[in-house]
């Protein structure tokens, strides 16, 4: 997988670095069980401070996309939602999305087919288990 971040934008490093590692995980490039780079490991690769990494790592792992083990780092996990938190957030982002389209001029039609063509591309390993 590779990370691409925008040193010049306005979304913080480590949230990109969050964001590419969960869209990684969403379509099926980064494996559950599949160890990701160390923290130094990681920073040198993205070109970005090791704490940046680490506010990334500690996020996704508080988020329960990753575990963080001393022995074995981190790696990949199946997420799962007990709390239901999620899903106020999805509908939050969901309804703050639909409005924007709508002022935008995007058609209900048009914004249901680009939700269903980017939810259909996404293809976690552990659905087809």
């Amino acid at each position: 997988m590779i990370i691409e971040l925008n040193m010049a934008g306005e979304v913080p490093i480590y949230v990109q670095l969050r964001n590419q590692i969960v869209m990684g995980i969403g379509k099926g490039e980064l494996k559950v069980g599949e160890k990701l780079p160390t923290v130094r490991q990681m920073a040198l690769d993205a070109g970005v401070n090791t704490m940046t990494v680490n506010k990334a790592y500690q996020v996704l792992k508080a988020e329960g996309f990753i575990e963080i083990d001393r022995r074995h780092g981190a790696t990949v996990r199946p997420a799962e939602d007990v709390s239901g938190a999620f899903r106020e957030k999805l509908e939050e982002e969901l309804e703050l999305l639909s409005a924007e389209a709508r002022l935008k001029g995007v058609e209900q039609s048009e914004f249901l087919a680009l939700c269903e063509k980017i939810f259909s591309g996404m293809s976690p390993e552990w659905e087809a288990v």
